[in-house]
């Protein structure tokens, strides 16, 4: 089977949960929960495939801080390699304030001058590993060394060592549409955005014309994550979307790089695209139920039950 590379960001996250909008007005706020937890979308993506039993390398940015200290802590107990975890000196590690509403949706608070957005283009390897047979960067858009031009270069390397190229993103940061990420997108075979964040790029709003935008750009197969409602997904060849999971949701951190996970768990199974679709969307329901990015396990076993309740209930 083939083994997996994640690019992205690996941070630390502070979640207040709930957060109310009050404590601006009062001063002080009651919170349910306020704990310290590793977050961001590389590393997310990275755990969850661990849990489901992969064995996946994450290439990240970490300062010499007791923040990089627990991240890499984190891939220690959780099975991640840590052969491309890179280092600065006079970087800290990106450290984010979650505030978590009670319906689970969030806002972020973030360190700009942090890792978060200071992964580059050197610290990618030239030659990836050769059990890798899938890629994927965790977030366009996240660090702004990384233009269209650059991601290109960086996807077309990986194509020449035969590897599939997948691609996620966060909410555009200067304005860009889809014709400007074209020559990034083009070498892309599997990119995945969440409905709002097709919506800025495309300008469209259902996610069958935004899929159809990101094809018209390049992308081999287009993957629109839509929350509650499932996926959409589009290739040349077909086109559906897949319903999503009915689960109690507590906070949505890092249900759209669990969604990822699971998709890339499928394809290095070298499952079709409707059964990936499936399996990322349980992935996806599982980290809603918990406050924080998977600090519990998403094992294989649970997506499997999920998967199968689905069925007897559909059934």
């Amino acid at each position: 089977m083939k083994n997996i590379m994640i690019i992205g960001a690996a941070i630390g996250d502070v979640l207040v949960y709930p957060a109310s909008p009050e404590v601006f007005a009062s001063g002080s706020h009651p919170a349910g929960e306020i704990l310290l937890s590793t977050g961001g979308d590389g590393l997310n993506e990275a755990t969850v495939l661990a849990g489901l039993g992969k064995d996946p390398y994450l290439c990240t940015l970490l300062g010499r801080d007791p923040m990089g200290e627990l991240v890499k802590t984190h891939c220690q107990t959780r099975g991640i390699r840590q052969d491309f975890l890179r280092y600065e000196e006079d970087i800290s590690t990106g450290l984010n304030v979650v505030l978590v509403q009670e319906n689970g949706e969030r806002s972020f608070l973030t360190n700009p001058s942090s890792t978060l957005r200071n992964l580059k283009p050197c610290h990618i390897p030239e030659i990836f590993p050769g059990d890798v047979g899938i890629l994927c960067l965790a977030s366009i858009f996240v660090s702004p060394w990384f233009g269209s031009q650059e991601l290109a270069e960086i996807f077309a390397r990986a194509k020449m060592q035969g590897i599939t190229v997948c691609a996620d993103m966060t909410k555009r940061k200067q304005g860009e549409t889809a014709w400007d990420m074209k020559e990034a997108f083009s070498k892309v075979d599997y990119l995945f955005a969440n409905r709002e964040e097709g919506q800025l790029l495309t300008g469209r709003k259902e996610p069958e014309e935004i899929a159809e935008v990101f094809l018209e750009c390049g992308a081999g197969c287009a993957v629109i994550k839509n929350g509650e409602k499932g996926c959409y997904i589009k290739n040349e060849k077909e086109a559906f979307a897949i319903p999503g999971f009915s689960v109690d949701c507590v906070d949505t951190t890092g249900a759209g790089d669990s969604f990822c996970a699971g998709f890339l768990y499928g394809l290095s199974e070298e499952k079709d695209l409707y059964t990936c679709g499936l399996y990322g969307n349980a992935c996806g329901a599982l980290a809603v139920r918990q406050v924080g990015a998977c600090r519990e396990k998403i094992l294989w076993k649970d997506v499997k039950k999920l998967i199968e309740e689905q069925g007897k209930k559909n059934g």
